[in-house]
């Protein structure tokens, strides 16, 4: 069961206001399901040397070579184990196809525009997650953070440092 999911939706308008959700350490967390591609089981992950701690390395994904990023520890969360609900979300921005290794998917949902808030400014600090996350979703009762993918990917300062590296 290599694929558990397909979400590639033939419009743009049926995904329109969802997001797919995640846990991530005590949190819950939203992508919109424009980027998402599939999800497939955690499987073996080739290391790469000298990266940042969150790359966890190279998946092969049916013949394309695409890294992973582990969003615990892109989080500064710390690590977990793996387990059986641990699964990577293959995600598509800007061209780059990467996975992101996830505790735990959650659901599809819908959240209408009127339903997300801007992210708290007290206390706020660009530590953590909290540069990533560009709104707050609320689904009934509960809260999802919705991430941002191109921060999450392409950091500022990572960027600049790939930068560099290609042009020497």
């Amino acid at each position: 069961m290599d694929e558990m999911m397909n979400t590639g939706a033939s419009s743009a308008d049926t995904q329109e206001g969802k997001y797919m959700t995640f846990k991530s350490g005590s949190e819950y967390f939203g992508l919109e399901i424009q980027y998402v591609q599939q999800i497939i089981q955690f499987q073996a992950i080739t290391k790469i040397p000298e990266t940042e701690d969150y790359i966890k390395g190279l998946i092969n994904l049916r013949g394309k070579i695409i890294p992973v990023v582990d969003v615990r520890v892109r989080f500064k969360q710390g690590e977990c184990e793996y387990n059986d609900k641990t699964c990577i979300l293959v995600i598509t921005v800007k061209d780059t196809t990467v996975g992101l290794i996830v505790e735990q998917i959650a659901e599809v949902a819908e959240i209408q525009k009127e339903n997300i808030l801007p992210p708290p400014t007290i206390g706020r600090n660009d530590k953590g997650h909290n540069k990533y996350v560009y709104g707050i979703g609320k689904v009934g009762t509960s809260v999802k953070l919705l991430l941002d993918p191109e921060k999450l990917l392409y950091d500022e300062e990572n960027v600049d440092a790939a930068m560099t590296e290609n042009e020497e």
